[in-house]
């Protein structure tokens, strides 16, 4: 289609009006310059309606008027040239190079819309992904081409977790230790957030591995929305076109879905549940469905949403309809977060879906399925009997209650908690579970198989 140089009939808030326009697409990436040369802008059709079209312009429309503008129409969609060059740089929400590091030279562009992958042509999740702390290796693993997002609160230590994550991941088999790659979005973000988040990455080492999108708190609301559908179409030019393991972790989904409201509201959609649009599920199911491995294709995608709770509330509408889609949720807890503990990841709200599918013999260790089992039932046998002793005081429960409040003090000062840049393979993860339920009495360890019982605990399994 040839370019085409329409002045603007309409402007109401980031939104642009065009009439009589024909040939005009659903999508279609428009580019909004000053007559004079100085400004220059980028924004897209969203409706279409007869001879009229509405274009979203991601970026700033003060001083934009009908007389000092025009408007040139792509004929394509929003698209991003990719290469292996991408690893090691940084981006802004629309994948334009903010690290000085010259533009991303390719033969070919990405249409960022994407596909979620056809269910039939997915290959199920088996290995698993060692993050390196304990609470997840051991108790809710992460099994690669999965999606498994965090349920964080306000001032809670999310972003340490995520950045931990990054330094730490790793495929367990050797092999493909060298073929793994981070994608790392950030959305909404304070500026000394994403400096930590950068810092945090060039002091381990393995800034080399990622790629960053990142879209600041005061940048266009637009690129909120734009911003985490780059950093997938990255992920999945690294996963299927240079077959690397690659895994995406966005923080924060929150921030997308206020962004997403607020843009509804100006397009005068009606509201669903708390203001948020009806579309709210199917827009964030486009975005986690992208995740996965696909059939006789090397590589893979696996997916950490990190998402703040408003009001630690995780019935509201963003951690109830990611619930639905993914497969589990790590929750970090603010009673944990109190006490010290870090990560304070609460075990028993938190599950993944598929971890009894990528644990075991010839995935991790013939013990790691009955050893997490039993660390769930010990562990919320815990919590009961810390109810307990807050009713009728601690002096007056039995000698087992006593060694189980013991259990849990441990649990979450030894197990629970690790430091920052402590990374524990999932033999070491293993091991110190085993060492906890020593502390255990014997009645109490009812769900584990007698050999292992035997193999691990020895002379202790009868205490």
């Amino acid at each position: 289609m040839k370019k085409e140089y329409l002045t603007l009939d309409k402007i109401e808030g980031s939104l642009i009006e065009l009439s009589n326009l024909h040939r005009i697409s659903y999508g279609e990436v428009v580019k909004i310059k000053s007559k004079d040369g100085k400004r220059n802008e980028i924004g897209q059709v969203i409706k279409v309606d007869d001879d009229k079209a509405v274009v979203q312009v991601f970026g700033n429309n003060l001083g934009v008027s009908t007389k000092n503008t025009k408007v040139e129409f792509s004929a394509h969609p929003f698209e991003i040239p990719l290469s292996k060059e991408i690893l090691g740089r940084v981006f802004n929400g629309v994948a334009q190079p903010i690290d000085k590091g010259g533009a991303i030279y390719s033969n070919k562009v990405y249409n960022i819309n994407g596909r979620p992958i056809n269910p039939s042509a997915r290959e199920y999740p088996r290995n698993f992904i060692q993050t390196g702390i304990s609470s997840i290796d051991g108790l809710m693993t992460l099994i690669r081409g999965q999606k498994l997002p965090i349920f964080s609160g306000s001032g809670l230590p999310h972003n340490e977790v995520a950045a931990q994550i990054v330094r730490q991941a790793k495929i367990a088999d050797e092999d493909g230790k060298d073929n793994f790659a981070i994608v790392f979005a950030a959305i909404g973000v304070k500026h000394d957030e994403a400096d930590f988040f950068r810092e945090s990455f060039k002091n381990s080492g393995v800034i080399d591995k990622v790629s960053m999108y990142i879209n600041y708190a005061d940048d266009p609301i637009m690129e909120r929305l734009i911003a985490p559908k780059c950093a997938l179409t990255a992920a999945e030019y690294l996963a299927y076109e240079e077959h690397k393991e690659v895994l995406v972790i966005m923080t924060d989904i929150t921030s997308y879905a206020e962004a997403l409201r607020e843009v509804s509201s100006s397009r005068e959609e009606v509201p669903s549940r708390k203001g948020y649009p009806g579309h709210l599920y199917s827009d964030l199911a486009a975005l986690y469905e992208r995740a996965g491995m696909i059939k006789d294709t090397k590589g893979s995608v696996t997916l950490i949403p990190i998402l703040t709770m408003p009001n630690d509330d995780i019935t509201h509408p963003i951690p109830d309809l990611t619930g639905y889609i993914t497969e589990g949720q790590i929750v970090i807890s603010r009673d944990l977060f109190s006490k010290g503990v870090y990560p304070p990841i609460n075990v028993l709200p938190s599950l993944s879906r598929l971890m009894k599918d990528g644990i075991g013999e010839g995935f991790t260790r013939e013990d790691h399925p009955d050893l997490s089992s039993q660390l769930f039932a010990s562990y919320s046998k815990v919590q009961e009997t810390r109810a307990l002793a807050q009713i009728i005081g601690e002096d007056d429960i039995s000698d087992d209650e006593k060694q189980v409040l013991k259990f849990g003090d441990e649990f979450e000062k030894r197990f629970l908690t690790q430091g920052q840049n402590e990374n524990r393979n999932i033999e070491e993860t293993l091991d110190l579970g085993w060492e906890l339920l020593k502390l255990l009495p014997a009645s109490m360890i009812d769900r584990i198989d007698p050999k292992l019982k035997e193999k691990y605990l020895g002379e202790n399994n009868g205490n």
